[in-house]
């Protein structure tokens, strides 16, 4: 019978623990600069007081994100395991409130000024009005994949002062990169802390490549990873983690 007691015992203080974060509806915000209405919705990590200052991550297509990248999950597990700093986490839906059909990322992602200035004057003012949230721009992540990785790179270019990290899933696609690439090689260095990963199979390899080396050249404070998968969530999921340590892990 003791075993048995000290065997059920150590199983459960080998269990993973999970802090117990909430994750809202949706919330609507209308735009005067894109002239409609977009959606989010917002993870508060357990024990959050309305006093506290915390850093931010912004996540486009979140939807996904939340649906198929776990990521309010991994969220939950890494800050319980005191590997992640308590972070809010911002994920805006591309598609539109009520017809998720209408998935506007293919318009707002490709370095869209007015897309970047509703982020800058609209959505970030009114997080930092509802939410505690830091408002120093060295406390604000901007990320996504695909595409949404292209607009986190195409943010730190235009709007520097809102962001100081880019995370960046397998950026797209090779015509767009390379358009960055050029935009980044004429640019000075920028304050940006980055990271990067891409697919080796079927996905923008070549092109990331590239991009990686442009950055590299320019001296940014960055981390990049390849791995063995195409461009989808076998390749992704498993680097939501990686992402979110690069930037908010408690010890370097």
């Amino acid at each position: 019978m003791k075993y048995w007691a000290s065997a059920i015992m150590v199983f459960f203080i080998s269990l993973p623990s999970f802090a117990a974060g909430t994750l809202s509806d949706n919330i609507l915000i209308d735009s005067n600069s894109l002239g409609y209405t977009l959606q989010f919705r917002i993870y508060i990590p357990e024990n959050t007081k309305k006093t506290d200052t915390l850093p931010t991550v912004y996540v486009a297509d979140g939807q996904w994100y939340i649906s198929d990248g776990k990521m309010p999950e991994i969220l939950d597990s890494e800050i319980a395991a005191g590997r992640m700093r308590p972070v809010i986490a911002i994920f805006m839906d591309s598609g539109e409130p009520g017809n998720p059909r209408n998935n506007r990322r293919n318009d707002e992602f490709m370095c869209n000024a007015t897309y970047a200035q509703f982020y800058r004057d609209e959505l970030i003012p009114t997080i930092e009005h509802s939410f505690p949230v830091s408002k120093s721009r060295d406390d604000r992540v901007i990320m996504g994949l695909s595409f949404g990785g292209l607009n986190a790179a195409c943010f730190g270019l235009m709007i520097p002062d809102s962001f100081a990290g880019i995370g960046m899933h397998s950026p797209a696609n090779s015509e767009h990169l390379k358009l960055l690439s050029d935009m980044y090689t004429k640019r000075e260095k920028l304050p940006l802390k980055i990271f990067f990963s891409t697919g080796t199979k079927r996905d923008n390899t070549k092109a990331a490549r590239k991009f990686h080396n442009v950055l590299e050249r320019q001296g940014y404070d960055m981390t990049y990873t390849e791995v063995p998968f195409g461009h989808n969530w076998d390749n992704w999921g498993p680097l939501v983690d990686d992402l979110l340590l690069t930037f908010f892990a408690t010890t370097p």
